[in-house]
């Protein structure tokens, strides 16, 4: 098996000041890490993640080791994520596929792991029929048939169902004052164990009613801030600003294993049992903490494009699952979810006993590997 290899791909500009550095932001490119098997090129894979760094992921070597090169390549958000718009990160998919596609790779899969099945998903549903002409905020969005060259199937690993679907079940409804951390309504606090676990039918109809009333109201109060900024006239005039999002890791899943079962221990992903979620929930830096207006749109809206499974229901191709039966962060529902989009195009394999990341379980990770380099090459 080749050495691993370093893809330095050029991408479109993008907003302005979306870096601090000023080089990626004037000639912005993406990076990426890839090994191919010797022989004649039969197919490639690209893993990617909306905001992570996906080049060391734990795919790349097994998938080239059994006949398909994989690339892990990373967005120009990778590591930050405050104004990220999934719009741009499909763009950077595009330039990913169109290297391979140089290299001599007519075959090419996406493998959409965690937050990367949704942007997956997404990609191939615009490279199949572009419908983005404007971004969320109504600026344009300049994508073209040419930035999104289609694949030939989509293979899904411990698939998040989207940014946005995270965020409408992770927020946390306690939260009284958007501008303080602390405040809490008890009655609604999952965290506190007077409600539970075990939690009634009554507490999570009133939990799940409340996460979405706060959902609600952050996205209309960011499209009123979004207007009034922009109704300044002044040259100069602010056209985005970033906020802040207290508590977005607040699922009762988390703690009442009876919920959604599956293999899981209590706790999160990021988090073990209910004191570790719990100080996940009140972190400084977690999921959607700081994002900008725009940003919110894109991503953590109701009013995403990106949402995983109803972009799969637009694609024709080919999918592969691979349901991770210990995770604790995607559940049998997850799993559901993109079975009903994917209909009679989609396979699922289980994979007992896998966590989140397949973090030290080197022997399921060679599993994945075997059943994804089958699929793929069977294409």
């Amino acid at each position: 098996m080749a050495e691993l290899q370093l893809a330095v791909i050029d991408v479109q500009p993008g907003a302005v000041l979306e870096s601090q550095s000023g080089l990626q932001m004037l000639r912005p490119r993406i990076y990426g890490a890839w090994r191919e098997p010797p022989g004649p090129r039969r197919a490639a894979a690209i893993v990617m993640h909306p905001a992570s760094n996906f080049m060391g992921h734990y795919l790349i070597a097994p998938l080239a080791a059994r006949g398909v090169a994989c690339m892990g390549l990373n967005s120009r958000y990778a590591g930050n994520d405050t104004l990220l718009l999934m719009e741009r990160v499909i763009q950077d998919l595009g330039a990913g596929v169109q290297f391979l596609r140089a290299q001599g790779y007519d075959k090419v899969v996406l493998v959409g792991n965690s937050g990367g099945a949704a942007l997956s998903a997404f990609y191939q549903a615009q490279a199949e029929n572009l419908t983005v002409e404007r971004m969320p905020d109504g600026d344009p969005a300049g994508l073209s048939p040419r930035d999104l060259p289609p694949v030939q199937g989509l293979a899904l690993c411990a698939a998040h169902e989207g940014r946005s679907t995270l965020m409408r079940n992770w927020l946390d409804p306690s939260l009284t004052d958007e501008r303080d951390v602390l405040s809490v309504d008890a009655a609604l606090d999952m965290y506190d164990g007077r409600n539970g676990p075990p939690f009634s039918p009554a507490f999570l109809a009133r939990f799940r009613q409340a996460q979405q009333a706060r959902h609600d109201r952050i996205d209309e109060w960011v499209s009123q801030r979004l207007q009034r900024l922009r109704s300044e006239t002044a040259p100069g005039s602010p056209r985005d600003e970033v906020f802040v999002v207290h508590r977005t890791h607040a699922d009762p899943r988390f703690l009442d294993l009876a919920l959604d079962a599956n293999d899981r221990e209590v706790g999160s992903v990021w988090g073990r049992g209910a004191s570790g979620a719990r100080s996940v929930n009140y972190a400084a830096s977690q999921m959607g903490r700081i994002t900008s207006l725009t940003g919110w749109l894109s991503q953590w809206s109701p009013r995403s494009r990106a949402e995983g499974p109803a972009n799969l229901a637009r694609t024709s191709v080919p999918v592969l699952l691979c349901t991770y039966t210990a995770d604790a962060s995607t559940f049998p529902s997850t799993r559901d979810a993109w079975l009903r989009a994917g209909g009679e195009r989609i396979r699922n394999v289980d994979i007992p006993g896998g966590n989140h990341y397949l973090s030290g379980q080197p022997v399921l990770v060679e599993q994945v590997a075997d059943a994804m380099a089958e699929w793929i090459l069977r294409l």
